[in-house]
């Protein structure tokens, strides 16, 4: 018997701390918010970012698209790529699709909902006494889509589900690529399809689908008012098995009842666990869905740990996407993992690092023959899974952009469009979850990454008096030379704390920590300027002072995390004025960094609200906003700035509701912050009620005072009648030891 494959994660269960929140709050909350779609989506296929209904589980993607008379559900995997280190070579390919065509239903109304809380997804089509419903879930354990699709009307149906490899409209970009296709129907109805790439590649990749769809015979079905088909897709890859189209095969072909009911019970349990995770209950519904309409993506994109979601996600729907779908290493690969580590969603964040990991010896090339240091690791703007560079000097490049080379864009055969910073852009996310969970295993495991590129800039540092600088690392792409550019500055910084702690944790490099230390506290000032009237920071001390759009000016503030509410007072004022002079809110680029640096800076709550809403409005029902390509890194914005203004632990100091308005009622659940602590509190009629703290590591806390000027009870492990008074409650914690925080009566 063939047995289904199942997506194994690591079980981590945390009891439910207390703080008036319930184990059903979760429930009514999640469950309150359902995306609804009432016209056929129209941004799709695209090269970019879709408007579609969006499924998955983190390994393969599903967009649904078309009309309810020919109803197409889109699929994609996370690790099906062209694999070739070469521009213009390389990019994420699209698998295949299913057509549902029911020829009654065209001109017939259009409503597809999705159910967040178990990731359920309903369409309902209508013209007449025609009526069809689908019910569609990509299972969360197990690589398939379920599909029920249902006779809800008056009169008998009749309609055809064919399964097909993608045609001119998913491949006709400006390049073809020969890739080994088959397609066929085995002996008991199984239709199966499957693309492989052998030719002119680095690393050959095949992927499979296979359908089965109980009650259709030879793709067409017909269906008196009542009854119903069963479409089971069954997906791999040659990554998940040394066969993948006979192991598909076998999978779709076990799909009985009994094996659907299971797959169904495991999906939903699968979902159940995720949200309880961690939550949030605010009063404005446009943000709290756009809150976990991010996170319910996400989930849906970033699983696989070997291959994490390209830049618009497992929804490749065009082959030859922008930017080659890639890995862009100057913030885009970033982003979307921002809001994962606070929101307690480490397994969706994992994936993030494997590529990087993988690049580790073509970093220390590019560091050796670019600048002569042997031991470093220096990495250009875009990758791909498995060590792939996708932006490698190419044919293509010395053809058609023979500019990029003249211009000192292209080094040593690597696309850097002069910027040093990618490499310490990349460590952003390393420290992110370094700092969060401070375990071991995962510090070893990005350690020789960190240390790479503080050895790098360890050496590429320039001492100039009594302090040092950076030379020639570009803050905007192209604009090669600049000295000192800010966002590299506030990278630097964040480099060498980490590789210090780390280090520290592991017990390794003792005699490199001050080395570190040393470059770290010399490193040049950030550069500042006046514009009407005040001081503000200059993008570089030397080259480009402002830039019309994007956010690099306030990067060294988030996500380097180098300035916040700790810091001196004048050097707040003055990222506070760059902040209003920016005012990037809904800018093309970035905006997953400028809200998190408006809150660690202390902006005004109720302003960063305001924009957060017509942000959360300025979206496809998907998530992903209007008129702007990008994809997910989108969807860390709302989460990552929420779970910031409700508990806050940077700068080591755990702060709760410490930007949010005192006339909002608030409750948040397990927001992971710095030190390892995970915090649950609820604000109600301006009053914190109390605050509860789980410490993983037994770290040693400080928290700021909820209740400024009283004495406050503590209640936990060796601290049974304890009090504190004062700004700040310094103590120590014990692993796994659960802390309560009560005004003293």
């Amino acid at each position: 018997m063939v047995r289904f494959f199942k997506i194994l994660f690591p079980a981590v269960c945390l009891s439910l701390l207390s703080c008036n929140l319930q184990q059903d709050d979760v429930s009514d909350i999640v469950s309150g918010h359902v995306i609804h779609f009432t016209e056929p989506p129209q941004v799709i296929p695209a090269q970019c970012s879709v408007d579609a209904p969006l499924l998955g589980n983190g390994y393969t993607g599903v967009a649904l698209s078309g009309t309810p008379d020919n109803f197409v559900f889109r699929f994609a995997r996370n690790d099906f790529w062209r694999l070739k280190s070469s521009y213009n070579d390389s990019f994420p390919l699209v698998l295949g699709k299913v057509t549902m065509a029911v020829p009654e239903l065209e001109g017939a109304s259009y409503h597809v909902e999705q159910h967040l809380y178990d990731a359920r997804t309903l369409a309902r089509f209508r013209k007449d006494d025609a009526a069809v419903s689908c019910e569609v879930f990509v299972a969360a354990e197990d690589d398939v889509m379920v599909a029920e699709i249902v006779n809800e009307g008056k009169e008998a149906i009749k309609g055809t589900l064919t399964l097909a490899l993608p045609g001119e409209e998913e491949t006709d970009g400006e390049q073809h690529f020969a890739d080994v296709r088959e397609d066929g129907t085995t002996d008991d109805g199984i239709r199966y399809v499957s693309r492989a790439c052998r030719e002119s590649v680095d690393i050959p990749t095949k992927a499979a689908v296979a359908m089965k769809a109980e009650g259709c015979q030879g793709g067409s079905f017909f269906l008196e008012p009542g009854d119903g088909v069963t479409v089971v897709c069954a997906f791999s890859s040659n990554f998940k098995s040394e066969d993948c189209l006979e192991t598909v095969i076998g999978k779709a072909g076990a799909c009985d009842d009994g094996m659907l009911s299971e797959v169904r019970k495991a999906h939903r349990q699968w979902w159940h666990d995720y949200w309880e995770k961690s939550y949030v209950d605010i009063s404005d519904p446009v943000i709290e869905l756009q809150y976990y309409r991010s996170l319910y993506g996400l989930a849906c994109a970033s699983r696989d740990k070997d291959f994490p979601p390209a830049i618009f996600g497992t929804w490749i729907t065009k082959e030859q996407p922008w930017w080659f779908g890639d890995y862009h290493l100057n913030y885009n690969h970033m982003a979307p993992y921002y809001g994962l580590y606070s929101a307690d969603r480490i397994e969706q964040a994992d994936p993030y690092y494997a590529p990087l990991l993988a690049m580790i010896p073509r970093g220390r090339y590019y560091s050796e023959q670019i600048t002569g240091i042997p031991d470093g690791i220096m990495l250009p703007v875009g990758i791909g899974p498995l060590g792939i560079e996708t932006t490698r000097q190419s044919a293509f490049i010395e053809e058609h952009m023979p500019q990029w080379i003249e211009q000192g864009n292209v080094e040593k055969g690597g696309v850097f469009w002069g910027q040093k910073s990618n490499s310490a852009y990349a460590v952003a996310n390393m420290s992110m979850q370094f700092y969060r969970t401070w375990d071991e295993d995962f510090a070893r495991k990005v350690y020789p990454f960190v240390k790479g590129v503080a050895d790098f800039w360890e050496n590429y540092l320039t001492l100039e008096g009594d302090r040092y600088v950076i030379y020639n690392d570009a803050i905007h792409e192209g604009t090669v030379g600049t000295k000192n550019p800010i966002a590299s500055l506030g990278l630097v910084r964040m480099v060498f704390d980490t590789a210090c702690d780390m280090s520290g944790l592991l017990g390794e490099d003792e005699e490199r920590r001050p080395v570190w230390k040393e470059r770290r506290d010399r490193l040049a000032d950030y550069p500042l300027q006046e514009r009407n009237g005040k001081t503000v920071f200059r993008y570089t001390e030397k080259g480009t002072d402002w830039w019309r759009d994007n956010t690099l000016g306030i990067q060294h503030i988030y996500p380097a995390g180098q300035i916040g509410l700790a810091s001196d007072p004048e050097l707040r004022e003055i990222a506070l004025n760059t902040l209003e002079e920016l005012s990037r809110w809904d800018d093309f680029n970035g905006t997953n960094s400028f809200y998190p640096a408006a809150v660690r800076l202390g902006y005004q709550a109720d302003s960063i609200l305001m924009h957060l809403h017509e942000y959360s409005l300025n979206t496809y029902p998907n998530g992903f906003q209007y008129d702007n390509p990008h994809g997910i890194e989108n969807l860390s914005t709302v989460p990552n700035t929420i779970n910031e203004m409700l508990c806050m632990g940077h700068q080591d100091i755990v702060r709760v509701f410490p930007v949010w308005p005192r006339t909002e009622d608030a409750k948040f659940h397990n927001v992971r912050v710095e030190g390892a602590f995970l915090v649950s509190s609820s604000l109600k009629d301006g009053q914190i009620e109390e605050v509860v703290l789980y410490s993983e590591k037994g770290r040693n806390l400080t928290l700021q005072n909820p209740w400024p000027g009283k004495e406050v009870a503590i209640k936990g492990p060796g601290k049974s009648g304890s009090t504190a008074q004062g700004e700040m409650i310094h103590m120590n914690t014990e692993p796994g030891g659960k802390y309560v925080f009560r005004p003293a009566r």
